[in-house]
């Protein structure tokens, strides 16, 4: 029977965290409806911005398919949310998921490292809930952040999965229309998927993420290749997020072949044996502060940009750590900047005291005595903002963002955001 490609209904929605589960704490669910996306403006996205969601909503437009919206949160990463919030973000995706019914398809954006307070694997239960409304006939297909940690359930659920590649996440849009492409073959019958998953108990260190330079460059290579061999329609691979402590934390494989399940199993078993074999590749030593500072002034390069991994407000730290800036300031350095400071309430000080004038108080080192002591700045106020902005560069780009009230202040030689 000859399938109507033209007047395919697709619902696309997602609910996304990545959560980081040695915080203490909950992930408020203000968060999540701070960044909620209804239905109705669903409709009216123009699809062009690097993100899952309007990469989904991009393709369906290309195939002049039917969008049905259901709903789309994504939450700054933090502490697991509460059970409760977690249900309330479910219900009404499901809702909005039965108002739709019949569809043709469906495709989410779940980040693949999202848990509650007694709910580790989040994202599983969502594309579990999902397939038990639309059937077992019905295609689900999901994107995953590069950082995820897949499941069995998630598997069980799910036709097909598929894992965002680079770092920074600059395929987000790629991958969706991946997805679309994927989607658009099963519909019409050419591929009937077979997925083959497995864990590995390896973590990646972050700075061994980066797309652009080896060991990950030539783990895309690798499934490059794999993409190429016969019968299989996708490969992924999960790097993992560790700081969701919660069982099944690692790397992720998958193989999506056309209908040949054995074929799946052994290029999966082949191409985890290939990430076991580099796993001592994964692995690095990070720099001490102090250490890097010397190596980079030994290079003699400039800029150097330290990355702080253990204060990553990205991966769901506060932010708030005085221990580069406090080496900034002990250096005496006249052409440094730190970006940036989580501290709202100095912030606000600044904007009462206004461009020109002087923020004499300590800041930083309030979240946790880890992040370090707070530290005494006597900081021009150089320049203010409301903290609102659309992304410029590759990752995000076209996505509006605020920070909130934001203060550009100078201490020394030291500039602070």
């Amino acid at each position: 029977m000859e399938v109507c490609l033209e007047k395919q209904k697709i619902a696309v929605g997602g609910i996304e965290h990545e959560t980081a589960g040695f915080l203490p704490g909950e992930t408020p669910l203000e968060d999540f409806l701070n960044s909620r996306v209804v239905a109705k403006d669903l409709l009216q996205r123009s699809g062009t911005s690097n993100t899952v969601v309007d990469g989904y909503i991009s393709g369906i437009k290309q195939n002049g398919w039917e969008l049905a919206p259901l709903v789309w949160y994504k939450a700054q990463s933090g502490a697991p949310a509460s059970t409760e919030t977690f249900e309330i973000l479910l219900k009404e995706l499901l809702e909005n998921l039965k108002s739709q019914l019949p569809l043709d398809g469906v495709l989410l954006s779940l980040h693949g490292a999202f848990a509650a307070k007694a709910i580790d694997d989040a994202d599983g239960r969502v594309l579990k809930e999902v397939r038990k409304i639309v059937g077992i006939s019905c295609p689900i297909l999901a994107v995953h952040d590069l950082h995820c940690n897949i499941t069995e359930e998630s598997v069980e659920a799910a036709d097909i999965i598929i894992v965002m590649r680079t770092y920074p996440h600059v395929d987000m849009h790629e991958r969706a229309l991946e997805a679309v492409d994927l989607m658009t073959k099963m519909i019409d019958g050419s591929i009937k998927p077979s997925m083959a998953f497995r864990s590995l108990p390896i973590l990646w260190s972050a700075p061994k993420m980066i797309d652009a330079q080896n060991p990950m460059r030539a783990a895309i290579r690798e499934l490059e290749c794999f993409n190429q061999k016969p019968g299989v329609v996708s490969c992924s691979l999960g790097v993992g997020f560790q700081w969701i402590d919660s069982p099944g934390v690692g790397a992720s494989i998958i193989v999506v072949t056309n209908d040949d399940h054995e074929s799946a199993n052994n290029y999966v078993d082949q191409l985890s044996a290939w990430v076991w074999e580099k796993r001592q590749d994964w692995i690095s030593q990070p720099l001490k502060a102090k250490e890097a500072l010397d190596q980079g002034e030994r290079i003699g390069k400039y800029p150097v940009i330290f990355a702080d991994q253990a204060d990553n407000t990205g991966g769901g730290a506060p932010g708030d750590s005085t221990e580069i800036l406090r080496m900034f300031i002990d250096q005496s350095l006249e052409q440094a900047a730190i970006l940036y400071m989580v501290d709202p309430e100095s912030a606000s000080v600044a904007h009462e005291i206004g461009i020109g004038g002087k923020l004499k108080r300590t800041i930083g080192g309030i979240s946790h005595v880890k992040c370090g002591p707070p530290v005494f700045v006597d900081a021009e106020i150089i320049a203010l903002s409301d903290g609102h902005f659309v992304y410029d560069g590759p990752m995000w780009e076209g996505v509006e963002e605020s920070l909130g009230p934001s203060a550009w202040i100078r201490h020394k030689g030291v500039s602070i955001i």
